[in-house]
């Protein structure tokens, strides 16, 4: 079941939504192969009918399953929405789709949602990344003789004919 208000609870007072809302059910197409969702969101907000639209305002919270883009270490992110607000209109050309008496929240949610999405998740913001490994031993002379040029590699591509 998605995230719905029915617009009939509202003609009166204001309603109140609380509780989880599966991650299946938020329909989140997370691209980001560093962002995992296995966590439930949780929500607790308040929805008035104002104005020809609907003003949602409370908190949204939902925990992040991240590697790290530096380190490649596995952690987790809180996403905090505390003072969350959304005005979802109900005429016009931006109108939310009513079906019955009933409004689906949960693309408006999701959106916000998405747009809280770290870009570059970090374990930490001073992760200094994958420890660095030397590629083999140098060797270090001791020798102060001249320094001579060695060939580069693209030297011998400069000197290759090729046929128009």
């Amino acid at each position: 079941m998605s995230l719905q208000v029915n617009l009939r609870h509202l003609e009166a007072h204001g309603v109140r939504l609380e509780g989880e809302l599966p991650v299946e059910q938020l329909d989140i197409d997370a691209k980001d192969a560093a962002i995992h969702l296995s966590h439930p969101l949780k929500y607790d907000f308040e929805v008035e009918n104002v104005e020809g639209g609907l003003l949602l305002q409370g908190q949204l919270h939902l925990t992040l399953d991240c590697q790290c883009v530096r380190c490649l270490r596995d952690f987790e992110y809180e996403l905090d929405l505390d003072d969350w607000t959304l005005h979802i209109p109900l005429e016009g050309e931006d109108a939310a789709p009513i079906s019955g008496d009933l409004v689906d929240l949960t693309p408006y949610v999701r959106e916000d949602i998405l747009l809280e999405f770290p870009q570059h998740p970090l374990c930490d913001s001073e992760c200094g990344g994958l420890p660095r490994t030397s590629q083999g031993k140098v060797k270090k002379t001791s020798s102060t003789g001249p320094l001579v040029a060695r060939p580069a590699a693209w030297d011998k591509l400069d000197k290759l004919k090729l046929k128009k």
